[in-house]
């Protein structure tokens, strides 16, 4: 399932792969498909899958129909979306057998001719004139356990749907702005993080579900990709941080007026292909791995930036329920603590609490360089542009133990101290002093990201999200309730 592999190893099987199909299989090619085929067998690796839902039956008042799509491939030109429907028992039992990046037959399915007005809005762009229609009466789909055809059909899965060529580097959608906005493009891009997936209820009593990752390429270093279907999440969620180069076909771009950035979505269209087989990927996949080494990504980590909104948080962890979760599941998540700063250096030089870094590519740099000293910055021989502002490193503690080195940074140092970086380098050091007592050893409600880093050596870090004096009566209803 999804052929994901550990650090960028792209498959390199597939040029002049000969794309014959086995006679003794009897198997029909999907750009042999057409309406007066009967009891066709199709066999393809799955290469996009939606989420499966349910339809009021006209027929049957009172009662749903359910039904899931998904797009196979077979060729490095062609594929072709497949609908499921029938009853809920059907249906989910069904969608639950495969996944993207499994190898399936699908045994007498209907062909039918595709809807093209519904086809452009809601599936993902085909070559084929056609559709496969599933049913539970009729039709079968079944995991392919002919190894020579899976051998041959599973490289498929690391090419892209569209030309290689055709994307847009995050560098160029942030350039065009929100003229941009609502359009359906192609994005190649490496995975910098995977976030925590967070769960709603809809309008109308549905669940629902939110994950969102962060992309980089050699233009950028961070930028998100919403995800908003199960099956979509369920493949991000495998997929290696700074391990995992991705082109996605077909995402939507739109101007996100609360975080005032653009961000991309993945909709029902969308095909997304790990790891791609291209000379394009392999260029990104070069650059990534030099921002690896020389760091250029580790400040990524620690930065703010996260833009989560605060009232969407809400589990309450000690400190030593914190550091159990991060050693347990190893993704980055965001919580509340309620403890005390037990290390503020707010007194200490200057340097160590207001930093210097590369505008583009968020690099540490020291107040003298002329240029940004991280050799795979995307501004490599322009003139340096740099931003300043705080950049602390702070304990926290609570009864149970002590979280060491978490950041607090940027706008967020700003609002918690309640001081601008300029107006902080005018004051005297008690000035200083006095603010840095203000906040240590008090009880503060602290929102936080918290995630592995084998950099760390206690092996996570957190960025402090919010900082804030605790109201009592809030700590002692939530401290409560804690199993320490």
């Amino acid at each position: 399932m999804y052929s994901q592999p550990s650090v960028f190893p792209f498959v390199t099987v597939i040029s002049g792969m000969e794309m014959t199909f086995s006679a003794k299989q009897n198997y029909t090619p999907i750009s042999a498909l057409n309406t007066n085929i009967t009891h066709a067998k199709v066999v393809g690796v799955i290469i996009g899958k939606t989420d499966s839902r349910g339809f009021p039956d006209r027929k049957n008042a009172g009662s749903e129909r359910f039904t899931f799509s998904f797009t196979i491939k077979d060729s490095p030109e062609d594929l072709i979306n497949v609908s499921a429907w029938g009853n809920e028992e059907y249906i989910q039992g069904l969608s639950s057998r495969f996944q993207i990046g499994d190898s399936v037959v699908i045994e007498n399915p209907l062909v039918v001719t595709k809807d093209y007005e519904k086809e452009e809005r809601f599936s993902p762009l085909t070559p084929s004139n056609y559709r496969l229609l599933v049913t539970e009466t009729h039709s079968a789909i079944k995991i392919c356990s002919d190894l020579e055809t899976e051998a041959r059909i599973l490289p498929l899965f690391h090419m892209p749907i569209k030309d290689p060529r055709d994307f847009y580097s995050l560098g160029d959608i942030a350039a065009n702005g929100q003229r941009l906005d609502g359009s359906i493009i192609n994005i190649q891009a490496a995975v910098q993080s995977v976030g925590e997936e967070k769960f709603f209820t809809k309008s109308d009593g549905r669940k629902g579900q939110r994950l969102e990752i962060r992309l980089f390429d050699d233009t950028e270093t961070s930028f998100p990709l919403v995800c908003w279907d199960k099956e979509i999440i369920r493949m991000v969620q495998t997929l290696t941080p700074r391990g995992t180069v991705l082109f996605i076909a077909d995402a939507r771009i739109t101007f996100d007026s609360y975080r005032n950035c653009m961000i991309a979505t993945v909709t029902s269209k969308t095909i997304i292909t790990l790891n791609p087989d291209t000379a394009e990927a392999n260029q990104l996949y070069t650059c990534a791995r030099e921002l690896l080494e020389t760091g250029g990504l580790d400040d990524q980590e620690i930065l703010p930036g996260d833009n989560v909104q605060l009232d969407s948080i809400s589990d309450v962890l000690t400190v030593n329920q914190l550091k159990a979760r991060v050693r347990e599941h190893g993704n980055a998540f965001h919580c509340i603590t309620y403890g005390f700063i037990s290390t503020l250096e707010l007194d200490s030089s200057i340097s160590k609490v207001i930093r210097n870094r590369c505008a583009k590519c968020k690099f540490q740099i020291s107040e003298d360089s002329q240029t940004c000293s991280n050799a795979a910055c995307p501004s490599q021989g322009q003139q340096l542009q740099v931003t300043t502002g705080f950049d602390l490193l702070v304990d926290i503690s609570d009864h149970t133990g002590t979280l060491q080195t978490c950041s607090l940074a940027s706008t967020v140092a700003e609002k918690t101290l309640g001081c601008k970086t300029e107006e902080f380098l005018c004051l005297s050091e008690s000035q200083r002093t006095d603010m840095k007592w203000k906040f240590l050893l008090e009880r503060c409600k602290i929102y936080l990201k918290a995630f592995p880093s084998a950099k760390a050596s206690s092996g996570m870090r957190a960025s402090i999200l919010s900082c804030a004096l605790a109201d009592p009566v809030d700590v002692k209803q939530n401290l409560a309730s804690l199993v320490v």
